[in-house]
């Protein structure tokens, strides 16, 4: 037996049978109760001193050497893992990335203000990890995932890690659905797949971000669910894009992650990783995802900030060694969630000479390129958008030829001609509105439906747009768009049906393009 709880048994039996004998006399009754007290607790202190738990817990902990810049160099902190979350003074949260022999340096989450030298941390034995739950649709979020939208708390269900191993390759399988972004110039040229990584490429102001939101208000009804990573943005430019969206209705399947300008270094490198895990919780519950970063650049900047002040070795333009895998550990996460995921890439150039010449979103479809072919299209995209990109190219290098030569046979200046329609077909991705007939530009974009693109390429590379002026095809593609929606709704049925250009809709689509001409061009003549 335990002696202690021998000891224990003896005194409390002692005390009773003490007091139950004593005689009749003053205080009797009094201490008879407290000794039937006694008898009645000693079951009580005995579980007590049985459930004794003598338990040793060991804190992984260390002091500061030097703080400064959103870095914290300690010592101590034998035991702490790299990417583990620390805690400081006043509950400031950091990161511990660099594991040196004699210090950890430790990237902060915040200002670091009450933070000193010889100030006490402690590891928290977690990697870095926020949480989710289905209740951030539709939110506006930091890089911690907290609500900064001004809407309360969101209710989580489960953490997950910022950092996951992405998909190897033996599970992928090749990128063949589409998905459709609403503009003509990718749709038909450049297509995008689900599991595809996609590069957007461009000067400042060429229009980057029109492209990236276009797309995820083309995904309204579409069973996607988009995430807006904003990094290093102002916050103007974000309250902006997060309105059009509240207006035009995309909030409802969208999740916007927010740090701005001002934010700390560490949260713009971390604003990304949050961004892939909230579009990877949705993935693996097999929903469609599409997460857009704007911009990446923006996070490696923050990144090569904050490895100069952890005394890493710089290399080019000051960059360190890794800035590529930063990107590439972040990018290979895309995959399509089924029994066999999926990846694939490509680019998109963005031209400011383009862009000041009226072509936007301004793609140079000569050197944007992708890798899946046209295996992301629909047969009825195929089948119009085959020829598209082939005469463009052409059209670009006569358009060439043509500055420096006096005089063009016939053959060539039909040739240019034609591109100049082509070209002109592309406009119609400066956000027209539909229901008007005068061309109206918007500052925000009208992504066109894939039947509106169909029968607009098709009109286009078919030649029934060549004896219209350059000035009237734009207005023509618009009236054309709303006559067949009005008297022709069958064609847009057998296309979203089929997904396929029959001889029925083509038919119907050569009606429409001769009945909406004549119609046009007496209203020109009038």
């Amino acid at each position: 037996m335990n002696p202690l709880i021998s000891s224990a048994s003896v005194i409390a039996a002692g005390l009773a049978v003490g007091l139950a004998s004593i005689g009749p006399g003053v205080g009797q009754g009094t201490f008879a109760g407290q000794a039937v007290e006694g008898i009645a607790r000693q079951p009580e202190a005995e579980g007590k001193i049985r459930g004794y738990n003598r338990e040793v817990k060991v804190v992984n902990t260390g002091t500061v050497l030097q703080v400064g810049d959103g870095i914290a160099r300690i010592h101590g902190l034998d035991e702490v893992m790299a990417g583990e979350l620390v805690e400081l003074e006043e509950r400031t949260i950091g990161i511990a990335l660099n594991l040196e022999s004699n210090n950890v340096g430790v990237v902060l989450m915040g200002d670091g203000l009450m933070i000193k030298e010889g100030s006490s941390v402690k590891a928290t034995g977690r990697i870095a990890q926020i949480t989710m739950s289905e209740a951030y649709l539709g939110r506006v979020i930091n890089a911690l995932a907290k609500p900064i939208d001004g809407r309360g708390e969101i209710a989580a269900s489960e953490s997950l890690l910022i950092e996951s191993p992405a998909p190897g390759i033996i599970p992928r399988r090749s990128v063949y659905e589409p998905l459709q972004t609403g503009l003509i110039a990718i749709d038909a040229m450049i297509p995008v797949g689900h599991g595809q990584r996609e590069l957007i490429i461009g000067d400042r102001q060429t229009g980057k971000t029109d492209v990236a939101t276009d797309t995820i208000l083309n995904q309204q009804g579409q069973n996607v669910i988009c995430v807006y990573v904003a990094i290093g943005q102002k916050a103007s430019s974000i309250a902006q894009v997060v309105t059009n969206f509240q207006e035009r209705g995309a909030m409802e399947y969208t999740i916007v992650v927010s740090e701005t300008a001002d934010s700390p270094a560490t949260l713009q490198y971390l604003a990304p990783y949050t961004g892939a895990v909230l579009a990877e919780y949705f993935m693996y519950r097999e929903r469609h995802t599409l997460i857009i970063y704007d911009d990446l650049s923006k996070q490696a900047q923050a990144y090569r900030q904050m490895s100069i002040l952890l005394r890493r070795s710089p290399g080019r333009e000051a960059y360190p060694g890794d800035v590529f895998y930063l990107h590439s550990r972040l990018l290979e996460r895309a995959a399509k969630p089924s029994s066999r995921l999926g990846g694939g890439n490509g680019q998109i150039f963005l031209f400011a000479d383009l862009f000041n010449a009226r072509i936007r979103p301004a793609i140079n479809v000569g050197i944007s390129g992708f890798r899946v072919g046209s295996a992301t299209q629909i047969k009825a995209m195929k089948k119009v958008a085959g020829k598209l990109k082939l005469e463009l190219a052409q059209f670009a290098e006569l358009e060439a030829f043509a500055q420096f030569a006096s005089d063009l046979d016939k053959a060539t200046q039909n040739q240019l001609a034609r591109g100049q329609r082509l070209r002109e077909l592309l406009l119609i991705l400066i956000k027209l509105l539909h229901n008007l007939l005068l061309i109206l530009i918007k500052p925000q974009s009208a992504p066109l439906t894939v039947e509106e693109q169909v029968m607009t390429i098709y009109t286009g590379t078919n030649d029934y747009l060549d004896s219209l002026e350059l000035e009237q095809v734009r207005k023509y593609l618009v009236e054309l768009r709303t006559y067949v929606k009005t008297n022709k709704p069958e064609l847009q049925e057998i296309i979203s049906s089929t997904k396929t250009f029959t001889e029925e809709a083509e038919g119907l689509l050569k009606e429409a393009i001769q009945e909406q001409m004549e119609r046009f061009l007496l209203q020109e003549q009038a």
